[in-house]
């Protein structure tokens, strides 16, 4: 038999990155005011059916991984890096789509923020992580804006946030070094500075020597760097933040941006090197990402300038990693909102029993979506709710009372966010993989390369345990008043539930009053989560499944309070995340068990970890050094 004889499956559609969404137009009409909710909805709808398009289009472009050139053909080390046309035309997209920009120009004040990151979550079904080198972009632009002198704000910063590709510029990160990943205070790399007292039109001058093991969008024109300015004993304390030029000199203001391709280590202009002392050692062999140029490398009396205060390099990276802990969410988020929506519309064309049924017909087919669909419903109320506080704060629309109560949010949502995402989407991701049966493990999905990129994100800008303790540290020596002022939000959205009161709402009635019951104990849990050294995971799935909740809960309130025909659907989601493995299925009752156990077991239980993990005979050497 010929493969064009006998059965032809039909080929579903794929989805559509805005209007086929379940829960983002709903989201957008509370969110948005309805007067400038126009221009962005339609910006929006445009870019979302594009996803299956031109940016589909160009994404297959990149699926070429970036190659090193290291020496020429007569022996020379020359540290060429190509990246395939792709991965260029993406960067370009990204620029023209305004993905940084739109938060920048701020023609939506607030909401300008939620605009910018609708566009990241759609264009990550198809975008090949170019959301790398541009959440790492915004982060630049941010702490230049917050930090950066005159000269960089004026030269450096209208680049990166730049919607011409022939003007703009890409940040990469150069953070990672191997005696830490998260840990940077055993940083080995040093800088000296060069005539200090002079400046030249970016700053003070600095020369940076040293290994950088993890870094990302190699390509890029410039990088954020951490390098040593004080003594070693002074850690994390003795570090400063500096701006780096991949190739010399900078340009100005007037002249075109070079090519994203690291010029060769020979190449001279004038007489002068114009690469800027980096060796390009190997490219990262990576499980997913492929098409992001990620690379071990060496500073060599490189030039950088210095951003924020002298040691002061840890605090001030911090604005950065507040922006792309959110953007980590969102691409995990926007990664499975492509996996859920190809495995809904395959539910739709695939037929079972001799081909009476497709798969949207058959309950248990469609409960596993469900789950899937509740998981997804979270993750995204949760993220924008989120993402509206950053908003809030960089428009600084508000007094300075409630800009603090908002700021105090911010800072316990942030790092709870980036973990709680990146831990629920890829598990949520291969619920729609087994959806497709076993079309869904072929490569031609996509949802397989989709999990193998969303995976990073657990690791990326601080893993799990990393984000918990953070967590716990910024609930504490914020004071109470930090935690005290998520409890009162807390409780309003509490309370606005509890007025919703009809027999046929009965499980949300329930559910509600479970997540009160959360909210009370959150006091406690932290106290509990700050005195044992086990809790801190547990506290961080508690507070991002009562966070996720309270998000979920907010927009079933309004969606009541203004009869949209889906507000029943908005009720009965948050019901089931609260009740059905959410609040009280993982996160009260997880967190009391652990709490349980911790307290036990105490110093044995710790203990008896190391004999279950590294084995008996390992356990007793431990034992023996004591």
């Amino acid at each position: 038999m010929r493969v064009e004889e006998g059965f032809q499956q039909p080929i579903p559609e794929l989805p559509s990155g805005y209007t086929d969404d379940i829960l983002l137009p709903s989201l957008l009409k509370r969110l948005i005011p309805k007067e400038i909710q126009e221009p962005i909805l339609k910006d929006l709808e445009r870019f979302g059916n594009d996803l299956n398009g031109n940016i589909r289009s160009i994404g297959s472009l990149a699926d070429a991984p970036p190659t090193l050139t290291q020496y020429s053909h007569w022996g020379k080390r020359v540290d060429t890096l190509h990246t395939s046309e792709g991965w260029r035309r993406l960067k370009a997209l990204s620029a023209e789509e305004g993905i940084v920009t739109i938060s920048y120009e701020r023609l939506y004040g607030e909401w300008s923020r939620i605009y910018a990151f609708c566009k990241v979550l759609i264009l990550t079904g198809e975008g090949r992580v170019i959301g790398c080198p541009t959440s790492m972009t915004d982060g630049c632009a941010r702490v230049l804006e917050l930090l950066g002198n005159n000269e960089m704000r004026r030269d450096i910063m209208p680049r990166l946030t730049s919607r011409d590709p022939n003007y703009a510029f890409t940040a990469g990160q150069f953070m990672t070094e191997r005696p830490g990943g998260s840990d940077v205070s055993l940083t080995e790399t040093v800088a000296h500075p060069v005539n200090a007292d002079q400046r030249d039109f970016t700053g003070a001058r600095y020369r940076l020597n040293g290994f950088k093991w993890f870094s990302s969008a190699t390509d890029s024109q410039v990088a954020l760097a951490l390098a040593r300015t004080g003594d070693l004993n002074q850690g994390s304390r003795g570090l400063s933040l500096f701006l780096l030029p991949l190739r010399l000199p900078l340009p100005d203001k007037h002249t075109p941006t070079p090519s994203g391709v690291l010029p060769r280590t020979d190449d001279l202009v004038n007489g002068e090197r114009i690469n800027n002392g980096i060796e390009i050692h190997r490219l990262k062999s990576k499980i997913g990402t492929h098409a992001v140029p990620t690379a071990e490398l060496s500073l060599n009396d490189s030039l950088a300038y210095l951003v924020g205060p002298l040691n002061g390099g840890v605090k001030a990276i911090s604005s950065v990693l507040q922006l792309t802990r959110i953007h980590s969410a969102f691409h995990s988020i926007g990664s499975l909102a492509r996996c859920f929506g190809i495995a809904r519309n395959f539910s739709r064309v695939r037929r079972i029993d001799s081909g009476r049924r497709a798969l949207e017909d058959v309950p248990l087919h469609v409960s596993t979506l469900a789950k899937v669909a509740v998981t997804y419903r979270a993750m995204l109320s949760f993220a924008l709710s989120t993402t509206h506080l950053l908003g809030k704060i960089e428009a600084a629309s508000l007094n300075s009372e409630s800009m603090e109560s908002i700021q105090a949010r911010f800072r316990l949502l942030n790092p709870t966010l980036k973990a709680f995402a990146t831990h629920h989407c890829v598990p949520a991701m291969e619920e729609c993989m087994a959806a497709l049966g076993g079309q869904g493990y072929m490569e031609e999905t996509g949802i397989g390369r989709l999990i193998r990129d969303a995976s990073v994100e657990r690791i990326w800008e601080g893993t799990e345990n990393v984000l918990a303790l953070d967590l716990v540290r910024a609930a504490v020596k914020g004071g109470h008043s930090t935690l005290d002022r998520w409890l009162q939000w807390a409780n309003s959205i509490v309370a606005q539930g509890e007025r919703i009161d009809s027999p046929e709402f009965l499980d949300f009635r329930e559910s509600v009053l479970l997540v009160k019951e959360t909210v009370g104990g959150m006091s406690s849990a932290f106290k509990d989560a700050t005195n044992d050294e086990l809790l801190p995971h547990a506290m961080l799935l508690l507070f991002g499944h009562t966070n996720a909740a309270l998000s979920m809960l907010e927009h079933a309130i309004w969606a009541a309070a203004n009869q949209e025909p889906d507000s029943s659907i908005h009720m009965d989601a948050f019901s089931r995340w609260v009740q059905e493995g959410g609040v009280v299925g993982v996160g009260l009752v997880g967190l009391n068990v652990a709490f349980q156990k911790a307290k036990q077991g105490g110093s044995a239980r710790i203990a008896n970890d190391k004999s279950i993990v590294f084995g008996l005979s390992q356990a007793s050497k431990e034992k023996s050094r004591l």
